[in-house]
């Protein structure tokens, strides 16, 4: 959403948008639609969160989707009432641009903003990504359950010393990938930082180059938990990840444990 620190955005007229074919720094194509994602984490102002998920589900779903962009989850912070996450996807740089002046610039936003906004206190904790290795991007998506319920996610956003494609991202892909689904963790999708312009600025995005984003799914976050746990304790992570793991952290990863919404196709 584009909030308080946005300002006031006023345009009409744009149309509808189209597929758009294409692929991310140079990467082959692979069976996703969302090859670029923004993971968006919104602070908001203190007890409406239950108000914005009620107006997201109902009116910034299908109106983003009608424009060729896909909403691959909305979620509430478990561990933070005053927090809400989601994460937006795209064909390729030219469809993210197109789609959100055509969402932003239309009726829909123009219609519900004034509903919105007063909500947000922080929406600029944003981060633009790509898929870490092909085969790694959320699948395609399928057709949303009504009032679905159940399902936990989780992200990890590993915080590297040296940038992905130093031999993090393919670390990821051959060695720690393998082992965590080797122990029962479901890992959906792996991405990193996109590294190009921002084409939509009066959305911002976080600089972050040294990142590589994991994301998780389970029955709970409880049983989540326990594949992590499981994962870590095996000889294969102890002797092929670990350590390499370990030299590759600046800092211990950042976990947000999400609840889907009713309407969050991921969960």
């Amino acid at each position: 959403m584009i909030g308080k620190r946005a300002g006031a955005m006023v345009m009409a007229g744009m149309a509808m948008i189209g597929a758009a074919a294409g692929t991310a720094r140079g990467q082959t194509a692979e069976a996703t639609d969302a090859r670029i994602v923004e993971l968006r984490q919104y602070k908001l102002v203190r007890d409406v969160r239950d108000d914005f998920v009620a107006l997201f589900d109902a009116k910034f779903v299908e109106s983003q989707e009608a424009l060729g962009m896909r909403i691959v989850g909305q979620y509430r912070d478990h561990d933070d009432a005053a927090r809400f996450t989601w994460i937006r996807g795209f064909r390729d740089m030219a469809a993210r641009e197109r789609g959100l002046k055509a969402f932003y610039f239309g009726p829909v936003w123009q219609a519900n903003r004034a509903a919105a906004n007063p909500m947000l206190d922080d929406n600029d904790n944003v981060l633009l990504l790509t898929p870490a290795a092909p085969g790694l991007g959320f699948a395609p998506a399928k057709a949303r359950e009504p009032d679905a319920a159940g399902g936990t996610v989780q992200v990890i956003i590993e915080y590297l010393w040296k940038t992905p494609d130093a031999g993090f991202a393919a670390f990821f892909a051959d060695e720690m990938k393998p082992a965590l689904e080797a122990a029962g963790v479901d890992v959906i999708a792996a991405y990193v930082p996109l590294g190009e312009p921002n084409n939509f600025p009066q959305l911002p995005v976080r600089d972050d180059r040294k990142l590589l984003v994991w994301f998780v799914r389970g029955d709970s976050h409880d049983a989540i938990a326990a594949a992590l746990a499981g994962a870590r304790r095996s000889a294969r992570w102890q002797s092929r990840v670990a350590a390499t793991l370990h030299d590759a952290e600046e800092r211990p990863p950042q976990t947000l444990r999400l609840d889907p919404t009713p309407r969050s196709a991921l969960r």
